[in-house]
């Protein structure tokens, strides 16, 4: 079960980061608003993670792993900027699935695959506090985001859409 080891990587990598971090135990669900409302916060300190296809030119593609605050979309066109790239696109869920080592709706803000370039909007290491689910629906974990940022290593780069509070869509 990929799920469980991924899990089992995490509390480990936290544990010997000595990260504070805290578990929430909840109904199974994987999206952000639903899982948000579940763990009783916004969903502006959720981490939303999703694995992308990054087509650089005709022989060359890279995943990427971006992590975006809950209550925004990832911008598209600032991945295909920052990887200089001729398509970006939302890979399939079997590859998304072996890359992040979790199902859909669990996926970690953090890559465990050498395979996965982990991209995470400055929004999400400035959280005091950030949510997501730590591979499995049915379990979510609470740290902050600075111990996110020094544990995960993101590369930090804008790359979720406008603030819903824009008047723009989220």
């Amino acid at each position: 079960m990929p799920g469980h080891d991924t899990y089992q990587r995490l509390i480990s990598l936290l544990d010997t980061s000595r990260v504070d971090y805290d578990l929430i135990d909840h109904a199974p669900e994987g999206t952000t608003d639903a899982v948000s409302a579940l763990r009783g916060h916004p969903a502006s300190e959720a981490a939303k993670c999703i694995v992308l296809r990054v087509k650089v030119d005709r022989r060359t593609t890279r995943h990427v792993l971006a992590v975006v605050p809950g209550d925004r979309r990832l911008d598209l066109d600032a991945i295909r900027a920052l990887f200089a790239a001729r398509y970006v696109g939302f890979s399939d869920a079997e590859t998304a699935e072996r890359l992040a080592r979790a199902v859909p709706g669990t996926v970690l803000p953090f890559s465990f695959d050498p395979e996965l370039e982990l991209v995470a909007d400055p929004d999400v290491v400035d959280r005091p506090r950030l949510y997501f689910n730590a591979a499995r629906l049915d379990r979510s974990l609470c740290m902050s985001g600075a111990d996110y940022a020094r544990t995960a290593q993101p590369r930090v780069e804008p790359i979720a859409g406008p603030h819903p509070a824009d008047g723009t869509l989220a």
